[in-house]
């Protein structure tokens, strides 16, 4: 279990939050604005109302007991700057700062930031891979290259093991998974025989995944 600290609670804070405290960690949810504070109580650990831009705010939380600490306000630049580098100054081991643009996201690094989120761009670019093809279901991406995506299983191979269809050789992609009505089958045999309404799992360059969907 970790200790957390989200300064935030606009929706991506929120969601964090709550997703965080599902896990089983332990939550300390900050914003200045006391209805929203309100709305998270049923879901954090513990909640205070405090303007994140205040040193001694900042000093009284003893930031450096956190395991994580969150910076995810959205809609004040210039805040969630201020309040990046009194989190590194007062401490904190590992800051991650919600960026809403390309320039936002080199000054929060610069000014202590230890990672940045982008969640606009991020999303922006999953869903263009999800929806660039009818038959792209997810897409977790790697590195630049490399991605894992889950698609559907070609006509063609329904009836087919892997072995017979010698995928590996011919499309340059490693099948991870196979998926039918909700149930995950890790790392399939060359003995599998692919049914209708499978998906797969698979590990490639994102080329080999382009030319293999025009197959």
């Amino acid at each position: 279990m970790k200790s957390v600290l989200i300064i935030g609670m606009g929706r991506f804070g929120r969601h964090m939050a709550q997703k965080l405290y599902d896990l089983g960690h332990d939550v300390l949810a900050i914003d200045k604005n006391e209805e929203k504070i309100n709305k998270v109580l049923s879901y954090v650990t513990n909640a205070q109302i405090g303007d994140s831009t205040d040193e001694s705010f900042i000093d009284s939380l003893g930031v450096s007991n956190f395991d994580l600490c969150v910076v995810a306000i959205g809609d004040d630049f210039q805040s969630s700057l201020e309040t990046t580098a009194l989190l590194k100054d007062y401490g904190s081991k590992l800051v991650v700062a919600r960026a809403v643009r390309d320039v936002h996201a080199k000054f929060l690094l610069r000014n202590g930031a230890d990672e940045v989120v982008y969640p606009e761009k991020q999303i922006g670019n999953w869903a263009a891979v999800r929806f660039s093809s009818e038959n792209i279901f997810d897409y977790v991406q790697l590195t630049p290259e490399y991605s894992i995506y889950e698609i559907a299983a070609p006509t063609a191979w329904i009836g087919k093991t892997m072995l017979e269809l010698d995928i590996r050789r011919k499309y340059h992609i490693n099948i991870l998974a196979t998926k039918i009505n909700g149930i995950l089958d890790p790392l399939p045999s060359a003995e599998h025989t692919f049914q209708e309404s499978e998906n797969i799992l698979i590990l490639a360059q994102n080329s080999d995944v382009q030319k293999f969907l025009r197959f």
